[in-house]
């Protein structure tokens, strides 16, 4: 498999010894090392056989498990090559693979026992983490805001602190003016301050303008007033709040000369730079135990009547003048920017993550559990041989491709309208708020629940914090809340759509998002039979059928309400569940007709495009067998029809089971990265687990509870036996 070189050069990242010999891992080796090209070049033939990251090697020296090997034999594609799509392209494939080698190298960054350590172990070593990962990108010359960083919080695993610092810096650089970028940003870079964002309340999370948190500016000393006015309005769970930081963004609502601005953003000092304590008038601690994220020291924040000078409000959209006018730049919903980047981030960061890990586990654990009969009189197989278990697993990796996809499609229309705004242009900002709260409610809501499927998918030892998955729930979850409740979310969006499709009437233009509504399918499927199914066309036109067909539905139904008598606010939360249902659908489409133009870009590379046009019929045809009420409501789908689907589906399942555990090594994790007895690359689960048990050190002493309890009872009770 591997074309084999002398064992001089066994130091060489790209090269692999083994018995005494070294090999090349094709496609793989260091670009940087003469001898790794020279070898490569020399070889008799190019060779196809499936490649692997030099890393990839089982610390430990173990063979690859033979039921785990026998799926990487014989690939159907070049995983190196979807490799390198996904991180797009060669040299970013280097880069991330650079980083994260340099990363878990580092005895300092390790997290072999993290599943043993208390909550207080785990933030002083994320802030150890942090700290020294500072050092580490001057020490290896990386840019500061440039993508090694995001390559190294891939490779920590997220056990780092301060990351709410990041977004503290992130909203100056985006609201503030450029003094107060000039001022603010450099004490930030260099840690002279450590900021947070404080926006959620005790008694407000998703609804910003119910925010209670006020700021009114005082003509007289040119200062705004800081005050938290009752118990629901004090912050609540920001990141970074609750041990660390010594300033925070602080979101309150504005008053100047008797009148209501609604929600800006403040710079407020809340402890001293001498010795971290409250500054006066200040009340901040952690708020406690959580779910998960015992990393992070999430904090309360209460402030009587703090004063901050004029030039601490964020103001490149909006200003006070020292005469109290207030002057505003473009749109309302500037102030909302923030979220929106949030958001977007959420969706390529720890969201698609999480299911990316958890699919990669719970594939390769599929393809070495063996269990029951399936053939009387055979040996035990695969699970992943069984149907049932290629239904939970298969279409969750298809949805991370698509959302992997979909990510990289809202990130460039976020930066798109970012660039429009720095020129004062606001009018892509509703559609990209809508966009980004759209998707961050569809992705997370699939996502956290896909890494449950993925963890029962896995039988008790998925329920092992060894198997790495519980890890990646607890986390992931919280996603549906933070940033923006989902049903909120979803109902924000929504009331988006009935601008469009009210638009659509007075024959108003659309966004380019929206634009379907005014040109819908009209004529039924005229599919005839299951590989018709298997045509992108037909069931992009199905999703965008489905997602008009809602929209149009919710908003007659709200004009006949409101044309019955009813109140707008009433005939809206009449119809609310419909319009949740509408926004769903909406994001559907779009993650599908984005998902089809991704694999329409693949046209250079066939067999790459051959497995992940299989992915999307799947994620596709797997949202019609599971949504298949929508599809039959109005019409577009026949019973009969939606059988052909169903046979197309459940088709697909088999045609991908021989790519399935190269599908998810595409997503390039190492192990130290997984944290999984279950998923490691060797595929060695029952050796792993037994290791990592006998690791616990709780099992290297006798537990002072037989001291102080079992050994007491036992004595008492042993002239009885």
């Amino acid at each position: 498999m591997y074309n084999k070189v002398t064992a001089d050069h066994a130091s060489c990242p790209a090269l692999r010894s083994e018995s005494g010999k070294a090999y090349i891992l094709c496609k793989s080796y260091n670009p940087s090392c003469n001898h790794c090209v020279t070898q490569c070049q020399k070889a008799p033939a190019p060779c196809t056989h499936y490649t692997m990251a030099w890393w990839k090697v089982s610390s430990a020296g173990r063979d690859v498990n033979p039921d785990l090997a026998s799926e990487r034999e014989n690939p159907s594609f070049h995983v190196e090559t979807l490799i390198n799509i996904l991180d797009g392209g060669v040299e970013e494939t280097r880069v991330r693979r650079a980083v994260v080698s340099a990363i878990i190298k580092d005895p300092i960054f390790s997290r072999e026992y993290i599943y043993f350590k208390t909550r207080s172990e785990r933030f002083e070593g994320a802030i150890r983490n942090t700290l020294h990962m500072k050092r580490k990108i001057k020490e290896m010359g990386w840019d500061e805001n440039g993508r090694e960083v995001e390559h190294i919080y891939r490779a920590l695993g997220g056990e780092t602190a301060l990351n709410i610092h990041n977004i503290f810096m992130k909203t100056i650089s985006a609201l503030g003016t450029d003094e107060q970028i000039a001022k603010w940003i450099p004490l930030a870079s260099n840690y002279k301050v450590l900021g947070t964002y404080a926006q959620t309340e005790l008694g407000h999370g998703t609804y910003l303008r119910g925010l209670e948190t006020t700021a009114t500016f005082d003509p007289k000393t040119q200062e705004f007033i800081i005050d938290t006015p009752q118990i629901t309005a004090t912050k609540w769970w920001p990141g970074d709040l609750g041990k660390s930081s010594t300033h925070a963004v602080v979101l309150a609502q504005l008053y100047s000369n008797g009148k209501k601005y609604g929600m800006h953003p403040f710079i407020v000092q809340i402890r001293s730079l001498k010795d971290h304590s409250p500054l006066p008038g200040i009340s901040v601690g952690d708020i406690g135990p959580k779910m998960s994220f015992e990393n992070v020291d999430n904090g309360f924040l209460m402030m009587r009547n703090i004063r901050i000078p004029r030039e601490n409000m964020l103001s490149r959209y909006s200003q006070v003048l020292p005469d109290g006018s207030y002057v505003k730049k473009g749109s309302d919903k500037i102030n909302y920017f923030t979220m929106i980047a949030v958001r977007v981030n959420m969706l390529r960061g720890e969201v698609l993550e999480a299911l990316m890990k958890a699919c990669t586990i719970s594939v390769r654990y599929s393809a070495v559990r063996r269990q029951s009969e399936l053939k009387p009189g055979d040996i035990e197989p695969k699970i992943i041989d069984y149907q049932t278990q290629q239904q939970k697993l298969f279409p969750l990796v298809a949805t991370c491709y698509a959302i992997h996809f979909t990510a990289q499609y809202v990130d460039k229309f976020y930066h798109d309208v970012y660039s429009e705004i720095r020129k004062e242009d606001f009018n892509s900002l509703p559609e990209l708020h809508a966009l980004a709260a759209g998707m961050k409610a569809y992705a997370t809501e699939i996502c956290s629940n896909g890494v449950e499927v993925c963890r029962k998918a896995c039988g008790g030892h998925g329920y092992s914090l060894y198997s790495g998955i519980p890890s990646l729930y607890t986390k992931v979850t919280a996603s549906c809340t933070y940033e923006g409740e989902n049903t909120v979310l979803h109902l924000q969006v929504a009331r988006f759509l009935m601008k469009c499709f009210a638009a659509v009437q007075t024959r108003s233009p659309l966004p380019a998002s929206t634009a379907y509504l005014s040109s819908p399918a009209t004529d039924a499927c005229t599919a005839r039979n299951a590989a018709d199914f298997l045509d992108p066309e037909v069931y992009l036109t199905a999703y965008e059928f489905r997602a008009y067909s809602l929209i149009a539905s919710a908003a007659h139904k709200i004009q006949n309400l409101v044309g019955s008598g009813a109140e707008q606010y009433l005939a809206w939360n009449s119809t609310s569940v419909e319009l949740v249902k509408a926004s769903l659908a909406h994001s559907h489409y779009l993650t599908v007709k984005i998902f089809i133009s991704a694999v329409t870009s693949l046209s250079d590379q066939p067999e790459i495009k051959a497995v992940v046009k299989r992915l999307c019929d799947l994620y596709a045809l797997h949202g019609i067998f599971t949504n298949a009420g929508d599809f039959l409501q109005y019409g577009y789908l026949t019973g009969k029809q939606l059988d052909m689907a169903t046979t197309a589906y459940l088709g697909l399942l088999a045609k991908l089971r021989k790519d399935a555990v190269l599908l998810v090594d595409a997503f390039d994790y190492t192990d130290e990265q997984l944290l999984s007895a279950l998923g490691s690359y060797d595929g060695n689960v029952y050796h792993n687990l037994l290791e990592w048990a006998h690791k616990n050190p709780e099992n290297k002493k006798v537990n002072p509870v037989f001291e102080t309890y079992l050994k007491p009872f036992l004595h008492s009770h042993s002239s009885k036996l």
